[in-house]
């Protein structure tokens, strides 16, 4: 019997061209195919902002950050001890991949041209350079940890071109102690990068960590803290209570005041920022689904109605009200799947148009990135299709019902 519903369904879809079905399916197909173009476009968006975002940030500051809690969301850190017992209490942990110090002080950078307040960051060694190795656009990465200390220092094209300067130029930092004079430091520009990130672009430097040790008057071993990361983003939160907890424990004075904490929680407006999106994906999709549904009802509702003797002829023969609602269920999944694929074509045309191409641009100001990004899984790709489906073949049992109504006697009673 399933052979002969799907043979009477793919009868169907053989209307004339001008007849009414074949409009109404025409305009499903349609409706179908705008609606996974969207959803598809709005997910890619949506996963291409947490994509960027979160990659620039653990740039930046890693997955999980170590550090005095006095000092957490201030400029100018509170210095800790970096010392054998702390390196190995951190490492202990098996989800910590890869440790690095840091120290930070802020500042006014100033040329001929402008004045910036920006925050200096130095690094040692062990620094892991592969995010501003892929950022560099001009120059070369500055050199750390060499048995002379150098002056070299990274910034931004934002902040490079506000200062109007380049590659092999000084540029002079101001610093300010309270109930202090200010004074100045010069630095080498080694090299530019973007990260696409502006918000973070324009006020961070990096140099040699010793450069800010000597700014801040801090011993060898003083530093603002750890950089941690993990196997992923997501992993920060579970790592950093786990060292949290183990700070608070530990019974060394050193240790009183170090806390372990996320990166999500260093930057709490950025990320929930980009949770906000997460509902604005899930209303575009239902919107979508809606929409393909309505549409996709109408059109079934003029196929059972264009077919009433249809019904009733095969009514008469035998045939039961579940065998005929499957007749139309498998034209419904036919035009549905038509749709799918359109969708899916022009969808993944325009998302790969604006992933190599980057046509859309974005006011970074308010969007912090400069294009609109993309991310393109195979695993969410075949879960939306799978789902829209499923769907969307689910809700057409509602209008498919309606041949159960059909009376054979009243349906041939005229020719």
């Amino acid at each position: 019997m399933a052979s002969l519903e799907r043979y009477l369904a793919r009868r169907m879809a053989q209307s004339k061209d001008g007849s009414r079905p074949s409009v109404m399916e025409r305009i499903a197909v349609i409706s179908v195919a705008v609606s996974v173009a969207v959803m598809l476009l709005s997910l890619a968006v949506v996963f291409g902002f947490k994509r960027e975002i979160g990659a620039n940030m653990s740039g930046f500051a890693s997955h999980v950050v170590v550090t005095d809690v006095r000092g957490l969301y201030r400029t100018d850190a509170e210095p800790i001890r970096a010392d054998a017992a702390l390196d190995s209490l951190l490492r202990a942990d098996k989800g910590v991949l890869h440790l690095q110090r840091y120290a930070r002080r802020g500042g006014v950078v100033r040329s001929a041209e402008a004045v910036e307040g920006v925050l200096l960051k130095g690094v040692g060694a062990e620094y892991d350079w592969s995010n501003f190795e892929s950022w560099l656009k001009e120059g070369e990465l500055p050199r750390v940890g060499d048995s002379v200390r150098t002056k070299d220092v990274l910034l931004s094209r934002q902040l490079a071109t506000r200062l109007q300067v380049g590659v092999g130029d000084r540029i002079e930092m101001l610093f300010v102690e309270p109930d202090e004079a200010p004074y100045r430091d010069r630095f080498k520009v080694s090299g530019i990068y973007s990260s696409g990130l502006e918000e973070m672009d324009k006020a961070m430097l990096l140099t040699d960590i010793r450069n800010v040790q000597r700014l801040s008057q801090w011993r060898d071993e003083e530093i603002s803290g750890y950089e941690i990361y993990t196997h992923t983003l997501a992993d920060g939160a579970a790592l950093a209570a786990r060292l949290d907890h183990q700070l608070l424990y530990d019974e060394r004075i050193e240790t009183s005041n170090v806390t372990a904490v996320a990166v999500e929680e260093l930057y709490p407006q950025i990320f929930d920022w980009l949770k906000a999106h997460d509902v604005n994906a899930l209303v575009v999709l239902v919107i979508m689904l809606v929409v393909a549904f309505f549409n996709m009802s109408a059109a079934l509702l003029i196929l059972v109605l264009e077919r009433i003797r249809m019904i009733g002829l095969l009514k008469a023969l035998g045939m039961q009200n579940g065998s005929l609602r499957k007749i139309f269920l498998y034209r419904a999944s036919m035009i549905a799947l038509r749709g799918l694929g359109w969708g899916n074509a022009v969808g993944l045309a325009i998302a790969l148009v604006q992933k190599y191409l980057q046509p859309v641009r974005l006011d970074a100001e308010g969007y912090l990135l400069s294009v609109v990004p993309i991310d393109l899984d195979w695993r969410w790709w075949l879960l939306l299709n799978v789902g829209f489906t499923l769907s969307i073949v689910l809700l057409m049992l509602l209008p498919s019902s309606v041949v159960a109504t059909v009376k054979p006697d009243e349906t041939m009673r005229y020719e």
